[in-house]
């Protein structure tokens, strides 16, 4: 069963590019901030979000933070495409030392179990392991958009998008701790559009995603599916017909966004009972 194709045409992307700028522009005015803060991953998302922020309050109110942690090289090359196409100010802040040190300063999932917890994990550790690994990155990068957006008095600006939030792929209190969400409303596909609708360079548009979790790591190898079908697929269960969907991939996707909803509600709070 092929895909269904979902596509956004350029006058359309140029229109819902105009409304995210005007949203930005409105969310810094009431902040009382002075500029946007987010960071550039050297791939389509973030560079969207810097060229929209760039729109909204003028280049030279964003910075753009490259935060390398034993990265593909290549990103930092693309990211300073966004940075000489849009003009904004930029800073690298390379956080290898900063993540092998944690790593060295916490105990392995064996010596936690083995030392701490004193029971069998009852499963092999080494992808857990690899995710706890994984996550701390974008941890660091949270935590680093907020110092440098603390010292410059700006708000810090999330690159994910639709399809990314809806699968829960994001790493919570990492990449989805941020004070404003631009392109949460948008699917990939969309995405795509506005980012040639504003002149993204066409390489960054073109690279095969990647959170840069690890070396070689790309989203749609990690996720199992190609961001058209999860755009087709989310797509058809927000209209509520599926019949064009493939069964194994419906199932698949809506498994996913049934079990990361914890990532997409606030924190469960108890409240005391008063009479």
């Amino acid at each position: 069963m092929s895909v269904p194709t979902v596509f956004l045409d350029a006058a359309d992307a140029l229109a819902l590019a105009d409304e995210i700028t005007e949203w930005l522009r409105a969310r810094l005015e009431e902040s009382g901030a002075e500029r946007f803060v987010l960071g550039l991953s050297g791939g389509i998302d973030s560079a969207v979000v810097a060229a929209l922020c760039a729109r909204a309050a003028g280049p030279d109110r964003v910075l753009a933070v490259i935060m390398p942690s034993a990265s593909n090289p290549d990103d930092a090359i693309e990211a300073r495409k966004t940075v000489d196409t849009f003009g904004i100010a930029c800073t690298t802040v390379d956080l290898t030392t900063l993540a092998n040190s944690f790593y060295e300063a916490v105990p392995t999932g064996k010596a936690l179990y083995d030392e701490v917890l004193h029971v069998d994990p009852g499963v092999n550790l080494t992808g857990r392991h690899q995710l706890a690994e994984a996550n701390v990155r974008p941890r660091l990068r949270m935590t680093t958009l907020y110092y440098l957006a603390n010292l410059s008095r700006g708000v810090v600006v999330g690159t994910g998008n639709k399809t990314e939030y809806l699968i829960g792929y994001f790493t919570k209190y990492g990449d989805g701790g941020v004070d404003l969400m631009p392109l949460v409303d948008l699917h990939k596909y969309e995405v795509r559009a506005v980012a040639r609708a504003i002149g993204v360079p066409e390489s960054t548009i073109t690279r095969p995603p990647s959170a840069g979790l690890w070396q070689g790591q790309t989203d749609e190898d990690e996720i199992g599916l190609t961001y058209d079908e999860l755009d087709a697929t989310l797509e058809a269960i927000n209209s509520g017909d599926t019949s064009a969907i493939d069964p194994a991939m419906l199932a698949r996707v809506e498994t996913m966004v049934r079990t990361t909803a914890h990532k997409r509600k606030s924190v469960p709070r108890f409240e005391r009972t008063r009479g």
